[in-house]
Parts: structure tokens; sequence; C-alpha cells
């Protein structure tokens, strides 16, 4: 009976290694210099929220038991907030208030991205939804490049077999081959 708290639980070491996958492209130098996202708390929570919803959208198709690991990988990513919160000082009583605030605007930005990518002929559509959310501009054409790339990334994850997704393996694309516009 007490071995059992210290087995290992498969999907949840899954999640982490996804979480992880999603914070370490998130990171990537490639997005602050050369993409022009604001390398400030906010910008930082937008490329994790970015490439955790790419991992979602993802493991939505992926059948029965990627729809747990993905309800998984929604409370890593929030408790990594909550912590990351409680790093910068953010007291104990309002973490709660912040989070929330924060799963809003996740949801949100789920949203917006979801309905550009359904939008027929309108190529602009997501770009205008990550220029409002992640760079705070109503401009598509600063966030055109950014768009090339999620469209990438969608085909790259889309690519991968539904195992190693559900494993916690996921692959990116590469910032550095989009397209430079202007």
């Amino acid at each position: 009976m007490i071995l059992s708290l210290f087995r290992k639980d498969p999907l949840k070491d899954a999640a982490d290694a996804l979480y992880a996958a999603a914070a370490e492209q998130a990171r990537l130098p490639e997005f602050y210099l050369s993409y022009g996202v604001d390398d400030t708390v906010e910008g930082r929570f937008e490329m994790t929220a970015l490439h955790a919803w790419l991992l979602l959208r993802r493991l939505r198709d992926a059948g029965k038991d990627a729809r747990k690991l993905s309800r998984t990988l929604s409370d890593v990513f929030f408790a990594e907030m909550d912590g990351a919160l409680r790093e910068l000082g953010v007291g104990d009583l309002s973490v709660g208030r912040k989070i929330r605030a924060m799963a809003e605007a996740f949801y949100g930005r789920i949203a917006a991205y979801e309905t550009a990518l359904k939008e027929p002929g309108v190529s602009d559509a997501l770009a205008s939804a990550l220029a409002r959310n992640v760079y705070g501009s109503e401009n598509p054409l600063k966030a055109r490049r950014l768009a090339d790339y999620v469209r990438r990334s969608l085909a790259a994850l889309a690519a991968e077999p539904d195992g190693r997704i559900t494993l916690g393996i996921a692959a990116f694309a590469d910032p550095n081959c989009a397209e430079r516009t202007p």
C-alpha cells in the first residue's frame, strides 16, 4: 500500500515532458531577438501559452488517452504559472486571482487562434490574432512571421505519431526557417 505512493504516473510524466518541451521552445532567443516578441514576463507567458496551445490542439486529435493527457497538461501549465508567480513574489492571497486571470487570457487566446484557423480565405486572421495577443498590436504585418511559424509547428506536430505525443515527445518547427516579412 505504501509503495503506491511512490509509483510513477505515466500520464503526469508525459504532461511534464510536454510542458517542458513547450517552455523550452518558448524560451528560444529567436522569438525575442528576430520575431520581436517582448522579452518580458508577459511576452514569455504569451510564448509559453502559444506553445501549450499547439500541444493541446495536437492532443485533441490523438484519441481518448490523449484527451486525459490534454487535461493533465493544462493542469501542469497552470501549476507552473502558479509557481512562477510565487517566484516573482506575488503574495499567496493574490495568486488565485492572478491564475484565474491567466486562465481567462489563455482560453481566450485559444478561442481566438482556433477561430482564426477556421476563417477560410483570410490569410491574415491568424496573424491578426497573434498581433493582438502576443504583440499588443492591431497590425497583422508584425505577426506574419510568427503566424507562419505557428502553421509550420502545427504541421510538424501533426506529422508526429500519436504514440510519441502521448509519451511526451513533441517536435515544433524550427523558428529559424520562417520567411522574413517586413
